[in-house]
């Protein structure tokens, strides 16, 4: 929605991380932790160590940046931040009717004297998977634009000739699958 697209793509629609459909998070992927007392505020301090943000965009980018396995709620961030806001740590500056959040010289003084406490915790919020499953994932997001180009902006002839490709890619696909197992007999 909002897009070329009758579906969405992006983080949170069927075709993006955390989605059936999207990235190498959906169907079959291995399980991630779960957010411990004080991965938010870790996270927090981390993302304000590279540059000033406001709330929105930093709920964005741990969700980024586990690939959908963690996207804290905005219940929990916000409070983070007013308690580091209120720790000195953090100072909210008004900014194009947003409040931006960014570390205070405590802040990045805290931050070096505990670096093993300000760490990057959504590395461990990724759920696991193999690089042949992200890589499958990510060919299979890959062709799903393609055809809804195929489908937006192509003549009759050519999303016929789409069809047969994609009914043929289906066949091969449960037809691995028939094999059994590469070198089964």
């Amino acid at each position: 929605p909002g897009g070329p697209f009758p579906f969405d793509f992006g983080r949170g629609g069927p075709f993006g991380p955390g989605g059936p459909w999207g990235g190498h998070r959906g169907w079959g992927g291995g399980r991630a932790r779960k957010a411990k007392r004080g991965d938010v505020r870790a996270a927090i301090l981390a993302l304000l160590s590279e540059e000033p943000r406001n709330g929105y965009q930093i709920i964005q980018e741990i969700a980024e940046r586990s690939e959908g396995g963690w996207k804290p709620s905005p219940g929990a961030v916000y409070p983070a931040l007013q308690q580091l806001t209120d720790e000195g740590l953090v100072i909210a500056e008004e900014n194009e009717g947003r409040k931006t959040f960014r570390l205070t010289d405590e802040g990045r003084a805290y931050i070096e004297a505990h670096a093993d406490e300000v760490r990057a915790p959504w590395d461990e919020m990724r759920p696991d998977i193999d690089d042949n499953t992200a890589d499958l994932w990510h060919i299979a997001r890959q062709s799903a634009f393609a055809m809804m180009q195929v489908l937006q902006t192509g003549n009759d002839a050519q999303i016929r000739e789409a069809r047969k490709t994609l009914v043929e890619t289906r066949r091969k696909l449960y037809q691995i699958l028939a094999d059994g197992e590469p070198g089964e007999e």
